[in-house]
């Protein structure tokens, strides 16, 4: 039996806590509302799906303990999200159809760098391997691993509305200078990347 009352807030406090992904929301929804973050997001649940699968099917555990593959995803992840930093930072401001300053991400690339930056982190898919095995239910394994999935779903749906609310809401004091939040983001982008470049697989020392 699956505790709920356990597993939802401490899911709830991993899928709030600011990543790449969560940042992007932000800019997202600072850029376009909450609807086109939300949207846009659907590639990060997507992504999310064949990764809880993997994670179901023991392959989580088999990058929780193979530095080789964990040290090649996170190299190619942290290279992804560097060079989205790099990219982000090198933007100019440009002048649109209505003479506006700053011209945001289409759906497509919003959506793009949502799925890239979920499949890139090695961090979510050992959040499936390590998290959820505490709360599966052994005598029905993949029942309780399904709804453990789906809770992650929704919860991580939540943190994204959050997010885009907040970037929405930010966005009201800076329109003039959205071309700097921007910026501000791939300052963010390049120290996630750093950051993960730096990790180190779980149980080194």
């Amino acid at each position: 039996m699956i505790d709920l009352l356990v597993f939802i807030p401490a899911c709830f406090a991993l899928n709030l806590a600011f990543g790449p992904n969560n940042l992007l929301s932000l800019t997202h929804g600072a850029e376009r509302g909450v609807a086109f973050a939300l949207t846009a997001a659907m590639a990060r649940l997507a992504a999310f799906v064949p990764m809880i699968a993997a994670s179901a099917l023991g392959l989580g555990v088999l990058m929780s303990t193979s530095a080789l593959l964990f040290g090649v995803v996170k190299v190619a992840g942290a290279l992804y999200l560097l060079w989205l930093g790099v990219k982000l930072l090198r933007t100019r401001p440009t002048v649109d159809a209505q003479g506006q300053g700053h011209v945001p991400a289409s759906l497509r690339q919003a959506a793009r760098r949502e799925g890239l930056a979920a499949v890139s982190n090695p961090k979510a898919i050992l959040i499936f391997a390590a998290f959820f095995p505490q709360f599966v239910d052994t005598q029905a394994y993949w029942t309780s691993y399904a709804t453990l999935g789906a809770l992650f779903l929704g919860l991580e749906a939540c943190a994204i509305t959050i997010y885009a609310l907040a970037g929405r809401f930010a966005a009201r004091f800076a329109s003039r200078r959205m071309h700097w939040f921007q910026r501000a983001s791939g300052g963010g982008m390049v120290l996630f990347g750093l950051l993960l470049l730096a990790s180190r697989q779980p149980g080194q020392a």
